[in-house]
């Protein structure tokens, strides 16, 4: 049987599954391989619907450039199958694990981003199951509402199944150019006129200090000198500060945060050579969610330590104070530096000026504390909502439900939830996303 037909029999035999968990009266939940969220989460009693088997590419269209791919299918398994065809999805979240649905779900992001946007505004069409017990196909231009209002929904309206996405072409390598500044005003200068330029293929930065911040921009290339290889003892992140050019393969360039899940790495040991060169197997970022939620079932949170796991997006003239307010106050580095443009398209859950360039920050760390748990969590939530910005829900938030609802369109988000999900059988964003439940 050919890959669409298998994934309509996966349908129905999950639509009966859902009705199952409709009568049950427990809430639902999925039952699947990977979840990139940075929250604990209350072990509530949910009746899990299995789509595991969702994970196929379904279609690859070299003369369109799109791809047709399932929910769960992670960017590992979809990168390797359009490189077959010398293509790229246009925005490639920075993890393996990913799935293309949670990147739409909980808003993607990458280097190519000042380009094509967040993921969710290079998807065509989806196909949706909602909370009326069916599946919903939707686009610009069919069930619309639908389609604007499931980006940052987080699973509270409904499951993406099958998406279509744009694709662009590739080359054999990607070179890399890291270019070192002293100060953040003319490194956030300098990042806004390269999107406006529009000449490079990626583009994305680092921090390691105020008076140590990097721009790299990356360009497809027909050929490379050297290529270098960040999956074993060579770290990436350390590149960055002591190479001008760099060469690596597509594959090499789209996972180089992976193997050591960014600098993330550093808390399981690993980046000790030592260590490194018997750990070979383990250097990805599968390995590390895995001790992560093992260390959350097995460690009490500590009052000396508080975790500060953050990405947030900042209008591109409010960045260099975020990046002041930052280093000073939360003192985590180095930090992670992807500027993007929003498209003229507003998106109802994503409340991002449209047609706007913005400074995504990405920060993960645990800073020493005596205060109470999550006081420096919510000094950023304050700093960003401050400077017009705001914060991915994927990660902790401390927000009380007023505040949250001021940010997000609480009478809008009501309508969707009407419409898709009428007996509320998933939780709403606000439970979700703050509450944990």
């Amino acid at each position: 049987m050919d890959p669409i037909s298998e994934h309509g029999k996966r349908c129905a035999a999950l639509i009966a599954g859902f009705h199952a968990a409709r009568t049950s009266g427990i809430p639902i939940g999925l039952q699947k391989r990977t979840s990139n969220l940075f929250r604990r989460r209350e072990q509530a009693a949910r009746h899990k619907l299995d789509v595991r088997s969702f994970e196929s590419v379904l279609r690859i269209d070299p003369d369109r450039m799109i791809a047709d791919v399932e929910g769960m299918t992670t960017y590992r398994a979809l990168v390797d199958e359009t490189l077959r065809y010398g293509l790229l999805p246009a925005v490639v979240p920075q993890l393996k694990t990913i799935t293309v649905g949670g990147a739409v779900s909980g808003l993607g992001i990458e280097s190519s981003s000042f380009k094509y946007g967040l993921v969710h505004e290079t998807v065509d069409e989806m196909e949706i199951l909602t909370g009326e017990e069916s599946i919903v196909a939707c686009s610009p231009c069919k069930n619309r509402d639908l389609f604007f209002g499931f980006p940052n929904s987080f699973g509270t309206l409904g499951y993406a199944l099958r998406l279509t996405i744009r694709l662009v072409p590739a080359k054999p390598y990607v070179h890399l150019t890291h270019a070192r500044f002293s100060e953040p005003v003319g490194f956030f200068a300098h990042l806004a006129q390269l999107c406006d330029r529009g000449a490079t293929d990626f583009l994305d930065g680092a921090i390691f200090g105020k008076d140590e911040l990097y721009v790299t921009q990356a360009v497809f290339s027909e050929d490379a000198p050297m290529v270098s290889d960040y999956t074993y003892m060579d770290i990436y992140y350390r590149s960055i500060q002591r190479k001008h050019n760099d060469w690596l393969t597509p594959k090499g360039y789209i996972w180089r945060w992976d193997t050591d899940w960014f600098w993330c790495s550093k808390h399981f040991g690993v980046q000790k050579p030592a260590v490194r060169f018997f750990a070979k197997w383990a250097l990805n970022s599968h390995t590390y969610q895995r001790l992560m939620r093992l260390a959350q079932r097995l460690s009490p949170v500590s009052a000396a330590i508080e975790s500060v796991i953050q990405d947030v997006q900042i209008p591109i003239e409010n960045a260099p104070s975020f990046c002041d307010f930052l280093l000073a106050e939360i003192a985590i580095t180095p930090v992670w530096v992807c500027p993007f443009k929003t498209s003229e398209q507003a998106y109802d859950l994503c409340e991002l000026k449209p047609n706007q360039l913005f400074i995504n920050f990405g920060f993960w760390d645990t800073v020493p504390t005596t205060h109470e748990n999550g006081h420096y969590n919510k000094m950023i939530e304050d700093k960003v909502a401050e400077l017009g910005g705001r914060k991915a829900l994927y990660s902790t938030s401390y927000y009380d439900r007023e505040t949250f609802w001021s940010m997000y369109d609480q009478t809008r988000y009501e309508e969707l939830k009407k419409a898709y999900d009428p007996d509320r059988l998933f939780p709403d964003l606000y439970a979700k996303c703050v509450e944990r439940k």
